[in-house]
């Protein structure tokens, strides 16, 4: 856990832009860009026409471009280049090139001579994903891509290799909780991936503000996006408004050890009661956590903790809103939306970064340190 940090210590998009620009052989195997109007994410010293600044999105690893949607370029080929070594990665991925429709299953892989698990093992070694999970994300992604650009549902099915209309709605469904003829031709909230040392989160925002940051695997995730939809009575396009880009560069911040501070500006939908909550959720110091009697009391109602655990599992900006500090008040951590190991982390991970700085300023280690 400790060496988690490391893996986003990649220096900031516009550097990245520039090496992309100049095809900066230093980040080679350790940079790969994603362009959202073609859909394909490329090395850095990829020979492809370079893509506006606007179209770019940079990610860490192969699996984050994989589990974005993004398929592999065929001109700088970044999967070749990453599992060449091994002669049957090398032939799955021209596979599944030459087979972009085929939907793929563990008995094709037996029927090619190959043992599943070993093909499992190798890609995650490679890639972070197995090779049935590649194939389906890749076709998965090409239907995002189609629709991200206004397509219709049945042409972006036909894209994304679906033999039917139900399998297709079904995956989309299954993926951002609702149907795919939901994501056309939409401009009120616009939704994207944010990738963390912790998982992929999905962030949904409209121009001025930031509605909704949760982990991508949340298994309230469809709820939450069908809440959100019905509060604010629009449906949600994949793209992004300028509270997506600032949420993101400040997460970046976080997650490098650098801040804790968040200043996008936040759309809080709920009574305003619970809003109160979410403030006083937000004003709980990095490094130290409260229960939620303690909650409770802060904010003038000591008798209603029940509904101060209510209000903090509606939370659905996770992180930005420190849901993860609340805890139980024999000290044990208590439900979090993310999953316990990453409440454990969040906090652990606030814990080191606040230590240092106490020991900066010279306060003791159990003093609190404002945001």
């Amino acid at each position: 856990m400790d060496n988690a940090p490391l893996l986003f210590q990649l220096p900031d998009d516009d550097t990245l832009y520039r090496a992309l620009l100049e095809r900066d052989p230093a980040y080679d195997g350790f940079a790969f860009v994603g362009v959202k109007s073609t859909g394909v994410f490329c090395r850095l010293t990829c020979a492809a026409r370079k893509p506006k600044r606007e179209n770019t999105v940079f990610f860490s690893s192969i699996k984050a471009c994989v589990e974005a949607g993004f398929r592999a370029c065929l001109r700088c080929r970044p999967l070749e280049q990453t599992g060449a070594q091994e002669p049957l990665v090398k032939q799955l991925l021209a596979l599944l090139e030459n087979n972009a429709d085929k939907r793929w299953y563990e008995g094709d892989l037996i029927e090619l001579g190959f043992d599943p698990s070993t093909v499992r093992r190798a890609f995650k070694r490679h890639f972070g994903v197995t090779f049935l999970e590649m194939a389906r994300l890749r076709r998965i992604g090409e239907g995002m891509q189609q629709l991200a650009g206004g397509a219709s549902v049945i042409d972006a099915q036909i894209s994304a290799s679906f033999d039917s209309d139900s399998g297709f709605r079904s995956a989309f469904t299954r993926l951002l909780g609702q149907p795919p003829s939901n994501l056309r031709g939409c401009e009120l909230l616009k939704a994207d991936w944010l990738q963390t040392p912790i998982g992929v989160m999905l962030a949904v925002a409209d121009a001025q503000a930031l509605h909704l940051l949760e982990f991508f695997d949340r298994p309230a995730l469809a709820t939450e996006l069908k809440r959100l939809q019905e509060s604010t009575g629009s449906t949600i396009g994949f793209g992004r408004f300028a509270p997506i880009d600032q949420i993101e560069s400040e997460l970046r911040r976080f997650f490098a050890g650098e801040s804790a501070s968040f200043a996008t500006p936040l759309a809080l939908n709920a009574s305003a009661f619970t809003r109160t909550v979410w403030q006083a959720l937000r004003a709980i110091p990095p490094g130290t956590t409260r229960s939620y009697a303690e909650v409770a009391t802060g904010i003038g109602s000591a008798s209603a903790v029940r509904a101060v655990a209510r209000a903090n599992g509606a939370n659905q900006i996770a992180i930005v809103i420190a849901c993860h500090r609340v805890i139980g008040s024999d000290g044990s951590l208590t439900g979090y939306g993310g999953g316990l190991w990453r409440k454990r982390w969040l906090l652990e991970h606030e814990r080191r970064l606040y230590a240092q700085v106490q020991a900066r300023q010279g306060l003791r280690v159990d003093e609190p340190v404002a945001g």
